[in-house]
């Protein structure tokens, strides 16, 4: 019988207050695991906790920002401690920053690449030592459509979740003889708030330019929603994936299979 359930498993998902990420954790709850999650603000974590609560969840929350190693490392020690370790481990926290290349400063773009590529690495190098340990451990790090595909102002965007996707692989060939899997999911374009101003229905009443283009680019004819996530992620999480590894589940409705339709 296929095993789907993640029951008495404990699993962080980094940035976990709302949109992909809490509905990921919703899942997880769903699928028995104890749930525990991240925010680099106060605010934010009390966002979280109340979203939580709302949902029925009761979820631990941590205020810890993971492009700091120390505090990364402090983090996954009280979890190993009060919790018995990360069975499993979502890299979700992430930002973008749509900015023409020529234009924009290397801070913005370092901070783009430090927190959607350098905070995986630092997350995934805390818990795999007591994944080694206990013998068994799933990672899943979020990627996109950028990691296959470029486009206008997302340099720093797509550089890291490129360099993600091949992370990813890379876990997987360090670590897979030690039961540990390390896969992907990429979203493809979904509705959550920081999509919501490319959904903007514009003054004279029609969609937003860019909303047409997705729609039109996407066999499904839809944006995705965070809940189309859940099954694929518990999948990921679960021992039905044992010997799914170094994998990009790309979860886009189709944008990846398909050239767009012919100009009338």
């Amino acid at each position: 019988m296929v095993n789907f359930s993640l029951e008495g498993k404990v699993a962080l998902i980094t940035g976990a207050v709302y949109g992909i990420g809490f509905a990921i954790a919703k899942a997880f709850h769903e699928a028995g695991a104890k749930i525990i999650y991240n925010n680099n603000t106060q605010s934010g974590l009390d966002m979280g906790a109340e979203n939580y609560k709302e949902a029925g969840i009761d979820a631990k929350g941590y205020l810890c920002d993971v492009t700091d190693e120390k505090a990364v490392q402090e983090m996954i020690a009280d979890i190993d401690k009060n919790y018995g370790g990360v069975d499993i481990l979502v890299n979700n926290a992430g930002i973008i920053k749509r900015i023409p290349m020529h234009e924009m400063a290397v801070e913005d773009f370092r901070l783009v690449v430090d927190i959607d590529l350098v905070a995986p690495f630092i997350c995934a190098k805390a818990v795999i030592p007591g994944m080694i340990k206990k013998g068994h451990g799933k990672i899943i790090n979020i990627c996109s459509m950028m990691s296959e595909l470029g486009r206008e102002t997302v340099s720093a965007y797509a550089a890291a979740k490129g360099g993600l996707k091949m992370l990813t692989r890379n876990i997987c060939s360090e670590y897979g003889e030690y039961n540990i899997q390390c896969n992907a999911i990429g979203p493809g374009y979904i509705a959550t708030p920081q999509t919501a101003p490319l959904r903007e229905i514009q003054p004279d009443g029609s969609r937003h330019p860019f909303d047409q283009f997705i729609i039109a680019k996407t066999p499904a004819a839809r944006w995705g929603t965070p809940e189309d996530l859940m099954g694929p992620a518990v999948f990921l999480a679960s021992d039905a994936s044992n010997f799914v590894n170094g994998h990009v589940l790309y979860v886009d409705g189709g944008i990846l299979a398909y050239i767009g339709k012919q100009p009338k």
